[in-house]
């Protein structure tokens, strides 16, 4: 090989060494830089640990009124004339939801009214019985006292149908309250003092024309109580969930024929069905919450005011993953601090918190 040829291959080969140890450099610099790139970021983040739940046991629950479902019907056969409400309104206490035809309980009524008035008549044209002044005295305040009672209940009656109908003010109601309660408590004092009356030894027997009076005031009592079961009333201040009965329609007295179903809405509390396995995180007095989807933007707290004495079959069915067959549940009552909108018949979880 010429001088030439080998110069040049040597310079190639110096070309070729420089070029590789310029990249070896430049590698050594990228690693580099990268590492302090890799440096200078954040951290990777790293698993935190688990956040602990505050809630020990959940379950499947459903909103209930306090007073539960009430389901008001007739104690005697007759034949609707009236129906006063309808489904949603609010009712109060004693007033005449439905009214069954009362003819014949006012015919009886009348007669028996007309029968006291001769029976009077021919007891007062005598003579008391010795030793039954007393008697004959508290035996007419207690019949005077009976019928101010029904002439006040009468009065409230027209006063809440007034209200319902022509929207009546409320002064009128509470005034007729008053003076149905005034009357109550003047009957029981009066009765108290018949009793005390009665009650007395060596009493004689009454005469003729005072058992006939007996007698009849007695058919009054029966018939006014035949005429006022005539109106069926409401049991409580509530809502009207029902309204079953139409006018014209026949009832009876029967459990499974209500006529009007309604409910105190005002309190609400929850059902909840637990499993067997957290019944022993469970006490009264414990605090929870309840989530419905209906309402998923808020948390509704309350406190356990109730556990059922024993478990039994579950009749809710859980969500998510099926509860086992086998499983048995105890029934936990939860009252509701402010139920807002929740309603009864809406399901929701109720989760008891630790204390």
């Amino acid at each position: 090989m010429g001088a030439g040829q080998s110069g040049g291959a040597a310079s190639k080969f110096l070309v070729a060494v420089a070029f590789g140890g310029a990249m070896g450099v430049a590698a050594l610099g990228g690693y580099a830089l990268s590492d302090f790139v890799g440096r200078s970021r954040a951290p990777e983040p790293t698993v935190n640990a688990p956040v602990e739940t505050p809630w020990i046991a959940s379950a499947p629950g459903r909103i209930e009124a306090k007073s539960g479902e009430i389901r008001v019907g007739s104690v005697l056969l007759g034949r609707i004339a009236e129906i006063h409400v309808q489904v949603n309104d609010r009712v109060e206490a004693d007033e005449v939801l439905v009214r069954l035809d009362d003819d014949e309980a006012r015919a009886r009524l009348a007669a028996a009214e007309a029968e006291v008035g001769v029976r009077e008549r021919d007891r007062n044209a005598q003579p008391a019985s010795q030793g039954r002044e007393d008697v004959r005295k508290a035996e007419d305040a207690v019949y005077l006292a009976e019928r101010a009672a029904t002439g006040a209940r009468y009065e409230l009656d027209a006063a809440l149908l007034a209200k319902r109908r022509t929207g009546g003010n409320d002064r009128q109601v509470s005034n007729a309250r008053q003076r149905l309660a005034e009357a109550l408590e003047r009957l029981q004092k009066e009765r108290v003092a018949l009793a005390q009356a009665q009650s007395r030894p060596n009493l004689p027997a009454p005469s003729a024309a005072e058992a006939a009076l007996i007698a009849a005031r007695s058919q009054v009592a029966l018939a006014q109580l035949m005429l006022d079961r005539t109106r069926i009333r409401s049991p409580i201040d509530g809502t009207m969930l029902e309204v079953l009965g139409k006018k014209g329609e026949t009832v009876a007295p029967s459990p499974e024929q209500p006529v009007v179903v309604l409910s105190d809405n005002s309190k609400l509390l929850v059902k909840a069905e637990v499993d067997e396995r957290d019944v022993r995180n469970l006490r009264v007095g414990q605090r929870a919450f309840v989530r419905s989807a209906a309402f998923s933007d808020r948390d509704f707290e309350g406190k356990v005011t109730a556990l059922a004495p024993m478990l039994a079959t579950p009749v809710m069915s859980q969500r998510g993953p099926r509860r086992p067959a086998a499983t048995e549940v105890l029934e936990v009552t939860v009252e509701l601090e402010e139920p807002g909108p929740l309603m009864p018949g809406l399901r929701v979880d109720v989760f008891f918190r630790k204390d």
